[in-house]
């Protein structure tokens, strides 16, 4: 059983910085590509960033690149998203997400993935 915890949501007014983790139990780490994504009210969610196996390869959506960034811990079985300069459009519910892989790669797309965390609320305000 892969389980995923969320953690490091909060407000925070806008300019500001949050950090997020997720840590994964279950199954070795290192084999897992990690994905980070956010859902906003009335909104799909969306992709935000990824990082590959080793984490020599990462992605991020245009809205946050500069702003945001992901890394991992291997030996923590955890995954880290550093956000800097939040503003109030960042506001949604983050989820991470954890996909088994033997290729070292990132992955975009959120159909990939098959599990999911519970999810942790960041508010910007202005």
């Amino acid at each position: 059983q892969v389980q995923l915890v969320e953690s490091g949501g909060g407000l925070v007014q806008a300019g500001g910085s949050l950090s997020l983790s997720c840590e994964v139990s279950g199954r070795t780490f290192t084999t897992y590509a990690m994905g980070w994504f956010r859902q906003a009210p009335g909104k799909d969610r969306e992709f935000v960033s990824c990082i590959s196996r080793s984490g020599s390869s990462t992605s991020y959506t245009n809205s946050v690149k500069g702003r945001f960034t992901i890394s991992r811990d291997n030996a923590k079985n955890t995954v880290y998203l550093q956000m800097n300069g939040l503003k109030p459009e960042d506001t949604a519910v983050y989820y991470c997400a954890a996909r088994y892989t033997n290729l070292d790669r990132s992955y975009t797309s959120q159909d990939v993935y098959p599990y999911w965390g519970q999810g942790t609320q960041v508010t910007v305000s202005s």
